[in-house]
């Protein structure tokens, strides 16, 4: 067991049965009254941030999370079943995990899972994905020099703002993180 003068950033903490990152935490000392520990912590199912503050000494539960690799196979009723590459299991991730996600994900994208015990907690995605424009909507802009760009619908249901050259067919680089195009391929 892991006591408070002990935590550090980096570190994943089970606090009230919810998983959290620390992302700061500083020794507070005050003329008169006792130390503490004040931390930020990172909620890893909602992205939430809180400030918790902790007695010097007092225990913590410190989680180790593992890391794996896994490749989207299919929608498996409102859960997504994907495949543990290492050990070829087959695993299925609730919605609610992956969250807005969805957009990105097609048939054989491996994405980055995080696990504590056998339930998985967060997910990444590879930043950078190439896939195809199903639909370029024509913007109906009364003024034709102000167009930058128009909508385009990809392959799994993402909807991104493209330059006007863009159209139907075309297979484009898009930055999964920022939801934008990054070149024509």
């Amino acid at each position: 067991m892991t006591t408070s003068n002990q935590i550090a950033p980096g570190m994943t903490l089970s606090l009230d049965g919810k998983i959290y990152r620390v992302e700061s935490a500083v020794k507070v000392t005050v003329p008169k009254g006792t130390p503490f520990i004040k931390t930020k912590l990172k909620d890893l199912m909602s992205d939430d941030s809180i400030e918790r503050n902790f007695k010097l000494g007092q225990p913590v539960q410190d989680v180790s999370l593992s890391e794996r690799r896994l490749e989207f196979l299919y929608l498996e009723g409102k859960d997504y079943l994907f495949l543990d590459i290492g050990s070829l299991d087959q695993v299925i991730v609730p919605r609610d995990v992956i969250g807005d996600k969805v957009n990105y994900l097609k048939e054989g994208i491996e994405i980055k899972a995080m696990f504590y015990g056998d339930s998985v907690f967060s997910v990444e995605l590879p930043q950078f994905l190439e896939l195809m424009v199903v639909k370029a909507e024509d913007n109906e802009n009364e003024n034709p020099m102000a167009n930058t760009g128009k909508i385009a619908l990809l392959e799994t249901g993402a909807r991104i703002e493209v330059p006007l050259f863009v159209e139907s067919g075309d297979v484009i680089k898009v930055d999964t993180q920022l939801n934008e195009y990054i070149q024509r391929v």
